[in-house]
Formats: C-alpha cells, sequence, structure tokens
C-alpha cells in the first residue's frame, strides 16, 4: 500500500541538525529528584511510602485504583525526604514525593520476558504487565499505555501503528531512540501487538530521517510477525496519531472518534523502546531520552535522565546555559507549553526542553478573513471562527462545530497574519466545553 498524504499541514523551519547526530549521553544521578503525583494523563496517584522510608531504583512508590492510570516507580535508591507542593510544568502545582539520592543504585526488578515466548503469551497478562511497569505514551501526552492496548469489547484491532514521524521542529529524542535502540524498539512493538490483538505492525518515519528508517527495517529481519517500516512525507503534523493513520492505511478517523474505531492502535516509539527494555531488563519506567536544545544551551543534546530531575540541575550537569533564555518550552514549539521556572521536573511526558533568547511577541490586529488558518488545518476546521465563539463565551456553538476535534498543533496560531492566538481560543473554549460537560451542562 502506497502513503499518501493529508490536506492542510505546513513545511515549518526546523533547528534538529543541532542534536539529530548527538548520540544519547547518561546523565550523573542527580542529589533529589521531585516526583509529581500526577505524571500522565488520568487520575493522580497516592503515595505507597512516607517519609524516612528507603527506597529501590525501580521500586513502585505511588499507584491509585483507577483504569486511566499508570504508577510510579522511584528512578533513584534513597531515602524519602517526605510530600511536598512542587512547580508542575503542566499543572502550576502539584504534590511531589521527594526522594535524596544515596549513591548506592539499588534497584529492584521484575522477571526479564523471554523474546520467543511474546506470540504465545496471554494479551491479558501483557496489559497487566504494562500497567504495573507504569508505561505511558512518551511523546507528550503521556496516556496510560495498557489503556490503549485494552480495546472494548465488540473492538478488532488489526494494526499496530508505532509513531517515530518526530515532527517537532527541534526534538530529535526518538531519533536517536530509533537509530541506537532498534533491537528495543521491535521488541517492544511485539508485545504491544500481542497486547491489543493486532495482526501486523507498520512504523511510520517522515523521509527526513532516513538512518532511522534503515535501523529499523535492518532489525526488522528478526521480527518474527508481519511488520513493515513506510517513509512518510516530511509534513507537520505527521506525527499526529489520525494523520498518521491516514497517511499509513488510507484510513479516516471519524469526527470524535479514536483510533481504535478504525481497528488501529498508535504508540510511540520511545513507548515501544523502553517496554522493550523492560522485557530485557526488568526495569520499569524510571527515565527517559528527551532533547535539551536552543540557542541559549552551551552543549545541545540528547539525554537520557531520570524522572524527576529539575531543569536547572539537568542544565548543570549538562554544560549549562550560554546566555539567559527568554523563554523555556517543555516539548516543541508548536505544541509545548512555556514554562516559567527552572525548578520543574522532569515528567514522563516531557519529550525535552527548548530554551532561546528569541522571544518572537506578536501584535494582535483583528481578523482580515484571510483563510490561511482554514486551508492549512488538518482537521479541516474554522479556527477564526472556533475562536470566535469561544471569545463570545458561545461555547455550544463551539462544540456544534467540532472544537473538541482540534488537536491543538498550533498550526492556526502560527501562520495567522493578524497575530490572534487562535489555538489558545479553541484550548479554552474545549477545557469550558469539558468542563460543562462533568456538571451536567451548567
Amino acid at each position: 500500500m502506497k502513503t499518501q498524504t493529508f490536506q492542510g499541514g505546513i513545511h515549518p523551519p526546523t533547528f534538529k541538525e543541532r542534536t539529530r547526530a548527538q548520540a544519547i549521553r547518561a546523565l550523573s544521578q542527580p542529589e533529589k529528584v521531585y516526583l509529581p503525583l500526577l505524571q500522565h494523563t488520568g487520575a493522580p496517584l497516592e503515595p505507597l511510602v512516607k517519609k524516612g522510608d528507603k527506597v529501590k531504583r525501580g521500586q513502585k512508590i505511588a499507584d491509585v485504583h483507577a483504569f486511566v492510570a499508570a504508577p510510579l516507580h522511584s528512578p533513584v535508591a534513597g531515602v524519602v525526604s517526605g510530600m511536598q507542593d512542587c512547580p508542575h510544568p503542566v499543572r502550576g502545582t502539584f504534590s511531589c514525593l521527594v526522594i535524596e539520592n544515596d549513591g548506592t543504585g539499588e534497584e529492584e526488578r521484575t522477571d526479564p520476558v523471554q523474546a520467543d515466548e511474546i506470540e504465545s503469551r496471554d494479551p491479558a497478562f501483557f496489559r497487566d504487565w504494562i500497567r504495573e511497569g507504569g508505561m505511558v505514551g512518551l511523546g507528550g501526552a503521556a496516556f496510560p499505555t495498557h489503556v490503549k492496548v485494552t480495546p472494548p469489547e465488540g473492538k478488532t484491532i488489526d494494526t499496530l501503528v508505532i509513531n517515530g514521524a518526530e515532527c517537532e521542529p527541534y526534538l530529535t529524542s526518538d531519533h536517536r531512540v530509533m537509530v541506537e535502540r532498534p533491537q528495543l524498539v521491535w521488541l517492544g512493538a511485539r508485545i504491544l501487538r500481542r497486547a491489543c490483538g493486532a495482526q501486523k505492525i507498520l512504523v511510520g518515519i517522515e523521509d527526513n530521517k532516513p538512518d532511522c528508517i534503515t535501523a529499523l527495517r535492518d532489525a526488522a529481519s528478526e521480527v518474527p510477525v508481519e511488520c513493515a517500516v513506510r517513509a512518510l512525507p516530511t509534513m507537520y503534523p505527521q506525527g499526529s496519531e489520525k494523520h498518521l493513520i491516514l497517511s499509513l492505511l488510507g484510513r479516516e478517523v471519524p469526527p470524535g472518534g479514536l483510533p481504535l474505531d478504525v481497528g488501529v492502535v498508535v504508540s510511540n516509539v520511545q513507548t515501544a523502546a523502553y517496554i522493550g527494555r523492560m522485557a530485557h531488563k526488568g526495569l520499569p519506567l524510571v527515565d527517559r531520552v528527551i532533547t535539551l536544545t536552543g540557542d541559549c544551551v552551551t552543549s545541545p543534546a540528547n539525554i537520557e535522565v531520570p524522572l524527576g530531575i529539575r531543569l536547572a540541575e539537568l542544565l548543570a550537569l549538562s554544560g549549562g546555559l550560554s546566555s539567559q533564555p527568554l523563554k523555556i518550552i517543555m516539548g516543541g514549539p508548536m505544541t509545548g507549553i512555556a514554562q516559567v521556572s527552572m525548578e520543574i521536573p522532569v515528567i514522563k511526558g516531557t519529550s525535552g526542553f527548548v530554551l532561546t533568547r528569541k522571544l518572537h511577541e506578536k501584535r494582535e490586529y483583528p481578523c482580515i478573513r484571510c483563510g490561511r488558518c482554514v486551508t492549512t488545518c488538518p482537521m479541516h476546521l474554522v479556527p477564526s471562527d472556533l475562536a470566535r465563539f469561544s471569545e463570545f463565551r458561545d461555547f455550544e456553538q463551539a462544540r456544534a462545530w467540532y472544537a473538541l476535534d482540534c488537536m491543538e498543533c498550533g498550526i492556526c496560531s502560527y501562520g495567522c497574519p493578524s497575530g490572534i492566538p487562535l489555538t489558545q481560543h479553541i484550548k479554552y473554549a474545549k477545557a469550558e466545553i469539558g468542563r460543562r460537560s462533568r456538571k451536567g451542562g451548567k
């Protein structure tokens, strides 16, 4: 099957050359880690340890009895200092478990999964195993992986898609994982395929990453199930799961729908790699690879960092700053979140940090009805009208015009000649629609 290009999208300038050839670096262990009890989409966690307790790296330290949740494991061996409110990169402040590193490196691991047993294991075993490993989507949304691979009754999954597009202009952490750890990607993909019941695995990678395509194709020869690696046109937002499905399979997820509605489960490539590591080494999700970049960073790099390390300490351990940043973004500039403090910790959904001395300020003018936001919107929405509904608090009209299908890719704001923060208006409308729905429409 040939790949196809979706309508809409843009080609923003990229800055991947700063880090795409930088091999993944290890980082010295921090003295303390700060672990928010909200690391994922879903229910906040409750601590399983208390002040003064000794913990091992890989030990489960927080969990909750909720389906849409994933437990948290200690990224260091040490002593629990207690609970405190800390800056959170998404939620302002949130309760954190603070652990002092004792330097012993003691670990708690589970039994590895034998590669030749994967296809014969019960899918339910892998769903529980994935949850116990604390696995979530590492592309940014941090949705619990075991939920994704548990299709509702009546839904059949035929294809597992591994998302290797990484279309954000600065980030290259997934790139390096694909180049350096292709065997782990395939090992994790096999487990995900078995867990969700899919028959085949497709890996989608933008064609500006030929080394990733080659690495995964070479490693695919050892995969005992149907699989393929497809090169996709380089286009933002190719990494959106709905557009990835359209590009790879020609299937369109219906408005308000999910990939499982068209028989597909999508997982980030780094998520697959860490599931593969857990199968190989028995270590749950206690660290991840991020990109640290921007024109203020002395040594831009891809670094494997423990969860809970604060940005300030991360910078100190990796070369520091060449100049003071005017803007700090967690994630990429298109979908990332601006930060006001360097005391924020790395959480499971942290794909990188961009620190820049360039501050792009737009003066806002009235909408000139040019239609640029409409022609570039990959979801075929009318962002200018959705933003107007939001401004005038007409949230029912915003819902009727499919505001909830907005994927918050940022394209409309990026290209608006009037400098209108369209994405921000639509995000507000979506939040208000959700709030009113939870309160019964009041």
